[in-house]
């Protein structure tokens, strides 16, 4: 029984990674603020965080 709805979310979780629509987090290695490093070292911008605007 499992192995059947393991086929089908497979198949469906590769049918969404491929329209695009598959999301992956990406891990943050800085300390939060307007601006985090993610582990790739890539800088971007931080519009998730409760003080992404340094007011807190």
């Amino acid at each position: 029984m499992y192995g059947k709805i393991k086929e089908h979310l497979q198949a469906e979780l590769k049918d969404i990674q491929a329209s695009g629509l598959f999301k992956e987090e990406r891990i943050i290695s800085s300390p939060q603020g307007a601006e985090i490093t993610l582990t790739s070292g890539e800088t971007v911008l931080n519009f998730c965080a409760n003080n992404y605007l340094g007011l807190s």
